[in-house]
């Protein structure tokens, strides 16, 4: 019974997630990807304690997954604000040095 209930929370949260970034302007994409990358952090920590503590190969596997989503997703993620950061920055004027 728990499993049905851990899906119908999974479920959920792919939906309500899908329609709340779906309505975010593009001017709020970089402080929220910030936080999502801070929420990744979070994951990979996570997911290594859980590895760490349990040797069932399910918990393992699920948890090696967990840490290569969650490294992908942060490092793509700063790389990315970075990126948009840079985009902001004044450039030279050329000729003064």
């Amino acid at each position: 019974m728990t499993a049905v209930y851990l899906t119908f929370i999974f479920v959920l949260a792919i939906f309500l997630g899908f329609e709340l970034i779906s309505k975010v302007p593009s001017t709020l994409h970089t402080p929220l990807m910030s936080g999502s990358n801070a929420i990744s952090g979070i994951t990979l920590i996570g997911a290594l304690a859980s590895m760490q503590t349990s040797h069932h190969g399910v918990t393992v596997l699920l948890g090696t997954l967990a840490v290569i989503l969650a490294t992908i997703n942060v490092v793509g993620g700063y790389l990315v604000t970075d990126r948009m950061l840079a985009m902001f920055k004044k450039k030279d004027q050329g000729g003064a040095q």
